[in-house]
């Protein structure tokens, strides 16, 4: 009969750290998928911006106020980029969102 409880135990033991290994696994999976479905999210409205002849986006500076065409790099920001610049950190985030002005 202790045999028998020690088994129980033991498989009981078993089971709950391969549930919890499971809900780990599962929320981080689910977390990679949702990073990737927003990388796909602001790759589409990046990529749906007008473009010119050389492939630079056609936007409107919100630092300058002027009409712009700029190459993106590979996070989407344009060329003219300053970091820590409140209207080029509002402007990225315009990108992203697809709802940068455009011409």
């Amino acid at each position: 009969m202790a045999d028998r409880r020690r088994l129980e135990r033991f498989l009981r033991s078993k089971l709950e750290q391969a549930g919890t290994q499971y809900a780990e696994v599962r929320r981080s999976a689910d977390g990679q998928l949702e990073e990737a479905r927003e990388a796909y999210r602001v790759a589409r409205n990046a990529r749906s911006l007008p473009t010119d002849d050389a492939g630079r986006a056609k936007i409107v500076c919100r630092r300058l106020a002027e009409k712009r065409a700029a190459k993106l790099d590979e996070e989407f920001r344009p060329a003219c980029y300053e970091a820590d610049h409140p209207d080029c950190e509002g402007c990225v985030e315009d990108v992203h969102e697809g709802r940068i002005e455009t011409w």
